[in-house]
């Protein structure tokens, strides 16, 4: 029998195919059942050992370039050089490393929200038994509290109301009955005489014959589907990994061009083997991974302080690529609180706070079902003292709810004689129970309930004498309607900003919920989720969808409701196979296959299952659609910063190229030394790309689209511009020799070496905009890389005049007319950038 069954008979014919009865099993049934299907536990999957976690940091094809150029640099003797690449590729592994094994532990966070315990029935007795030895056909006991230790059909409910918030996203507890449901019946929030493993018990008590255990549960299926699920690349890690690709592609090219050009001009074999393999190793980028983890990291720190703790550092980044944004509605876009939005009829303000089992705590809480917290709260906002109102109106009897009738009675003593009933309920319910009808009562309900809103009604009855023994038919009749009230989950007052911000940032927004379609459609409208004419799809319409109608459907669909975990996960795989990027939120066990899945988790900090924390990428910590906002923002920032130090790099790196490589070309000798090389390399490249990273948002960074998942890093002329400006840095650098190679060895070299260093300068502030001009920007708008500026020209002045670091550089001091000169040479550098982004602003204006 398929656990999806179980719902659709009857409770008779349950215990009958499982081979059971209302007495349970005896205890030899029992072991031999255990030890047929073994114990009602997770299975995990193997995992890999940290040391394959460890070692699989350095498959990347950047790393594998660094530590070639590692291994090249210490065997020409270049030890520095290796000594630094080593301890940055060092500290990247641990990093990564770290993070990959933090996420092995989504399984054991599923694990722990299992029953310890259960009160299950063997031989017609209630005995305590492990959970973990509870097979199918137990009979199993429940009380308000517990934990659900397997999935269970409900023999008995009385009042019974769980919350299955973790597993389907229902933003109440929902009432359980015993009856056999509609074949049509297919989402687990829908399944009322179905009580599932790890879910809670929020009051009343029942019994149910366990119908599945272990992994054939709807948590084992989670977690069957979490093992399962791979995590895929972020768009940044796809970008460098590209790069790598290619940078790999041309360290090759040049080691063999100059190696070929020099034998082939008759330089000695291996003096030009060293001479191509140490250019080949200037070539890498060596800091690009300590400035990607640095700027990760302190864009970490600066989202927890936006509420938003990212647990893996790519995810910084991922949100300023995303295309769409799959997120839970309740306490996510909604303020996860029941609040009464519409009343229609007569003062019910007695019947909300009097026929109301929640309470006013001292600290001004409600404490309660949140249905009741909501209407005790309206009927204190309306004025009502409810510990006045207690004294004057004590209650003497009731009739609790339960699902059967829908409705709830309590009894009161009446301060003008006699006593008063109040009755809420299902609107059909106590309408049908109405003496007569309030006019336009039954029309206000149903536009309350077209509008997505749970709607209530209240009634009372005057008593002259209180019912000696009150019966539902008896008590429950003839009352006087006093109207109705609309209760929902409110969005919250952030939400809607937050949905159009992303909608001009080129970032859809895709609501997922376990709520009811009504109730989605109308918080989707009010957000304005549904303003772009996205369509509602129900969980069982897209079980009825194969891959292929779902994938020409999927862009079009804004609002899901009553979605099934696995549907979930479909979902973002689908929107991915579009090509889309992913970020997806959520709190519930129900949703942690999803969070893996998608280029970026989001969970939720207060209301999230630890489920869900371990398999997501990013926690918020107030649960608001608006920080996601505010992380994506900040994502685009770093990306842009990202690039721009890519950019400073390859910029830097080719025309140290150009410079080695021309010079010879045109008889000249070598310009720089090694000592100059390691000293661009170590300093002018490292301190003023790390301060590249702090470099603030530019102004439209949320009013463009996202880029492209496929986009390359050297998008939008980045690749030409460090052509073009590393040939001019090269241009003006062999210029110099030309003029003063007849002059002193230390002299024109010092030149040569100076003109580069401050060339770089005067490029690292030229590229802190791809449009916008310095002079509006403000020198000092980025303290961080005015600071390193600075400091590496002041560090030339010292390595030029200096004594000590004349001798261990081998400079020479330069007369202020040389200095100015190359100071001047420097600017053409920064001028020429400025005319490039006057063009781009002149093409394409804001």
């Amino acid at each position: 029998m398929s656990e999806a069954a179980w719902h659709r008979l009857s409770a008779d014919d349950v215990l009958a195919a499982l081979g059971s009865s209302r007495r349970g099993l005896s205890a030899g049934e029992s072991a031999a059942r255990l030890a047929r299907d073994g114990p009602n536990v997770l299975v995990e999957a193997p995992r890999r050992s940290p040391a394959a976690i460890f070692l699989g940091q350095f498959s990347d094809v950047l790393v594998l370039i660094l530590l070639a150029a590692a291994v090249v640099s210490g065997l020409i003797g270049d030890v520095e050089d290796t000594i630094v690449i080593g301890v940055i590729l060092i500290l990247n592994a641990a990093i990564g490393f770290i993070q990959e094994y933090r996420a092995e532990n989504a399984l054991a966070a599923l694990k722990a929200m299992a029953a310890p315990t259960a009160l299950a029935r063997r031989g017609g007795t209630l005995v305590v038994v492990p959970a973990a030895a509870l097979v199918t056909g137990d009979i199993v006991a429940l009380e308000a509290g517990a934990v659900v230790p397997a999935d269970l059909r409900l023999l008995e409910a009385v009042g019974l109301k769980v919350n299955e918030s973790a597993l389907t996203g229902e933003s109440v507890p929902v009432e359980k009955s015993v009856e056999a449901l509609d074949s049509d019946v297919r989402a687990l929030g829908d399944r009322r005489n179905m009580a599932y493993s790890g879910t809670t018990v929020a009051g009343g008590r029942a019994s149910g014959v366990v119908a599945a255990a272990g992994m054939a549960t709807e948590f084992g299926r989670v977690a069957d589907l979490l093992q399962k699920t791979e995590e895929v690349s972020t768009p940044l890690q796809k970008r460098l990994a590209s790069f790598g690709k290619r940078l790999a592609a041309v360290v090759l090219g040049i080691c063999a061009i100059i190696f070929a050009g020099g034998v082939l001009r008759g330089e000695p074999m291996l003096e030009m083997l060293l001479t191509a393999v140490s250019l080949a190793v200037a070539a890498v980028p060596e800091a690009l991974p300590a400035v990607v983890s640095i700027s990760l990291a302190m864009g970490a720190l600066k989202m927890v302080r936006q509420n938003a703790l990212v647990r893996r550092l790519p995810a910084v980044e991922t949100l300023g690529s995303v295309t769409v944004i799959c997120s839970d509605k309740t306490g996510t876009l909604t303020l996860n609180q029941m609040r009464v939005e519409e009343s229609y009829g007569e003062d019910m303000t007695l019947a909300m706070a009097l026929c109301n089992d929640a309470r006013a705590q001292t600290d001004g809480k409600i404490a309660g079902d949140p249905t009741e917290a909501a209407l005790l709260s309206a009927a204190l906002s309306a004025g009502a003292d409810l510990a006045a109102l207690e004294k004057l109106y004590p209650r003497v009897a009731e009739l609790p709810f339960d699902s059967e009738r829908k409705l709830m009675t309590t009894f009161h003593r009446h301060p003008d004689g006699g006593f008063i009933s109040f009755t809420k309920g299902a609107c059909e319910a106590v309408l049908a129970r109405c003496a007569a009808p309030l006019p336009g009562a039954a029309q206000a309900a149903e536009k309350q309930a077209g509008a997505g809103l749970r709607v209530l009604a209240f009634a009372a009855r005057r008593w002259a004498e209180l019912p000696a023994a009150p019966t539902h038919d008896q008590t429950e009749a003839e009352l006087t309607m006093l109207g109705v009230a609309g209760l929902m989950d409110p969005p919250r007052p952030s939400a809607r900003d937050s949905v159009l911000t992303c909608r001009s940032a080129g970032v859809k927004t895709v609501m997922i919920t376990g709520d009811h379609p009504l109730t989605a459609a109308a918080i989707a409208r009010r957000l304005g989720i549904l303003e772009d004419g996205g369509g509602v799809m129900t969980g069982a319409e897209l079980a009825e969808l194969t891959d292929e109608e779902f994938a020409q459907r999927v862009e079009d669909v804004r609002v899901y409701a009553r979605v099934a975990p696995e549907q979930k996960l479909r979902i973002v795989t689908a929107l991915q196979k579009n090509g889309e990027v992913v970020a997806m939120t959520g709190d519930g066990v129900n949703d942690a296959p999803a969070l893996r899945r998608a280029e970026i988790g989001v969970a939720m900090g207060i209301a999230g299952t630890d489920a869900a924390k371990e398999a997501s990428a990013m926690v918020l910590l107030d649960d608001d659609f608006a920080t996601i906002v505010a992380a994506v923002r900040e994502g685009r920032r770093l990306y842009d910063n990202i690039r721009r130090f890519v950019k400073y790099q390859l910029t830097t790196n080719s025309a140290e190229l150009w410079i080695i490589a021309a010079a010879p070309l045109f008889g000249l000798p070598i310009p720089l030394l090694p000592i100059h090389i390691l000293w661009v390399n170590l300093l002018t490249d490292g301190l003023p790309g790390l301060a590249l990273a702090a470099e603030p948002a530019e102004p439209g960074v949320m009013s463009r689209g996202p880029r492209p998942p496929n986009e390359s890093i050297f998008a939008h002329g980045l690749g030409a511009h460090a052509v073009w400006v590393g040939v001019l840095m090269a241009a003006l650098a062999l210029g110099t020799q030309f003029y003063f190679v007849f002059g002193a060895d230390a002299q024109w070299r010092t030149m040569i070496f100076t003109v580069l260093v401050f060339t770089q300068m005067g490029h690292v502030m030229a590229i802190r905009s791809e449009r916008e001009s310095l002079f509006s920007q403000g020198v000092l708008s980025n303290r961080p890389l005015f600071a390193a500026a600075a400091g590496m020209i002041l560090l030339q002045l010292v390595a030029i005049y200096f004594p000590p670091f004349q001798r261990a550089l081998k400079t020479q001091a330069l007369s202020p007319g040389e200095l100015g000169l190359t100071a001047a040479l420097a600017s053409v550098v920064f001028f020429a950038v400025e005319i490039e982004k006057w063009f781009k602003r002149r093409a394409s204006p804001a």
